[in-house]
C-alpha cells in the first residue's frame, strides 16, 4: 500500500544507528494518503505521497 501511484515513491531500507553505533534494520516509509483525484476524466481514490500533492501533479476534486 505504502506507494505513490504518480512518482512511485515507495519504501525504502536502511540502518537505524544508535548513539553506541549500534546498526538495525528499519523502513523509511513515504507520507502517503488516499484521496479522491481525476485519472482519466474520471473520480477515483488513489493513494498518492504529500510532495505530489503539494507539487500540483494531483488535481484533487
Amino acid at each position: 500500500m505504502a506507494k505513490c501511484e504518480y512518482c512511485g515513491k515507495g519504501v525504502v531500507f536502511g540502518c537505524k544507528v544508535s548513539h553506541s553505533n549500534r546498526h538495525t534494520n528499519r523502513p523509511w516509509k513515504p507520507n502517503v494518503r488516499r484521496v479522491k483525484a481525476v485519472v482519466d476524466g474520471s473520480v477515483k481514490h488513489v493513494y498518492v505521497c504529500t510532495s505530489c500533492l503539494r507539487s500540483g501533479k494531483v488535481t484533487r476534486v
